[in-house]
């Protein structure tokens, strides 16, 4: 179960912001080497205190166990003819990191090992990053012969994974009092991506459109919604709008009520707990005027996610197909040489 992760402790985060900051895959910066660790070394402070306002550290860990054990457990009754099934969890910027995660993997000698992407839209900065560590990881040594390796890249347009967000959507609109209800802002927002990484090709801001249109299908498009983008970093451009400039532009037209998707994140993490929840539903809310905004949970273990996760991997082992060809497929403009050598590297591990 492959994820960025996140620090569970303060202590950590300054480690955590240095392997972001000097990851070439998820961000470009000219003189990485230098840069990276000095942005790293002078934002810690102020990450350690959004941590310490959500209660100390991340728990997305928690969730992530949670999650791996619920879907092993469904997995087992569902698909007793590949059980027992058992999860791994690999960070791709704080423990358990990918690479000490594999080389539990290769001790335990399974017969199958199927790397399951949680970022359910793909983008080459998130999923790509963690896939491409584990080229890298074995780059210079030998892939264990034992064992059978096939890749769930992306997910975001699964049925029950819409209907997961769907009915997490529905728990907020029936917050509402009647009056307010149907004119009520349905406003998803996703993790924001550079402008240059989008031109290139990145697949991810399509992926979150589909993914915004079906599950506004599955609740019959009830509401007004929109789509918008958080977490922006730096001065270079990104998508657009921003979430705060979206609930600002929506309050100056009069719309005043509002429920907060994330339509990217699959578990609490900071930018649901910090950046939604105190930014933008409590400090942004009564800076402009709001009159009620809520925020959509993340599926954790909603069990028609625990069923989506565990039906993702049951019919992954059942259908063959080790891996999606769109996954071996670049963006039509990368410059990465690393995501050519790591998507050969996949087409012939995943083709033994």
């Amino acid at each position: 179960m492959l994820n960025m992760g996140g620090p569970q402790t303060t202590d950590q985060v300054h480690d955590y912001l240095l392997r972001i900051m000097t990851d070439r895959d998820m961000i470009q910066l000219p003189v990485q080497s230098k840069l990276g660790p000095w942005i790293a070394q002078r934002r810690t402070p102020e990450v350690q205190k959004k941590y310490k306002e959500i209660g100390g550290g991340s728990p997305i860990l928690k969730w992530t166990e949670l999650q791996g054990e619920l879907m092993c457990k469904e997995l087992d009754r569902i698909s007793p003819e590949t059980a027992p099934h058992k999860h791994y969890v690999g960070f791709r910027y704080v423990n358990p990191l990918t690479e000490n995660t594999l080389q539990q993997i290769e001790k335990d000698g399974p017969e199958r090992l199927v790397l399951f992407s949680q970022y359910p839209q793909y983008s080459c900065a998130t999923s790509g990053s963690s896939f491409n560590s584990i080229y890298q990881y074995y780059k210079n040594k030998n892939v264990p012969s034992n064992i059978k390796w096939s890749v769930i890249d992306r997910w975001g347009s699964n049925p029950l994974l819409v209907k997961t967000f769907a009915d997490r959507i529905r728990e907020e609109l029936d917050k509402f009092c009647e009056t307010k209800r149907n004119n009520v802002v349905i406003l998803f927002t996703a993790h924001s991506l550079p402008l240059k990484a989008v031109n290139r090709g990145d697949p991810y801001p399509a992926e979150i459109g589909a993914s915004v249109q079906m599950v506004m299908q599955e609740l019959g498009y009830c509401n007004p919604y929109s789509l918008a983008w958080q977490s922006k970093v730096g001065p270079l451009p990104w998508l657009a709008p921003a979430t705060d400039d979206a609930i600002k532009g929506y309050v100056k037209q009069g719309l005043k009520n509002f429920i907060l998707v994330p339509i990217a994140f699959v578990n609490e993490h900071i930018e649901t707990l910090h950046e939604l929840d105190i930014e933008y539903c409590d400090e942004l809310a009564k800076e402009v005027g709001v009159e009620e905004i809520r925020r959509a949970a993340t599926p954790n273990d909603h069990p028609l996610f625990i069923k989506a996760l565990s039906t993702i991997v049951a019919d992954h082992l059942k259908n063959g197909d080790n891996v999606n060809p769109k996954f071996l497929m670049r963006c039509p403009m990368c410059v990465n040489p690393r995501c050519r050598e790591s998507k050969n590297w996949y087409r012939n591990v995943c083709a033994r």
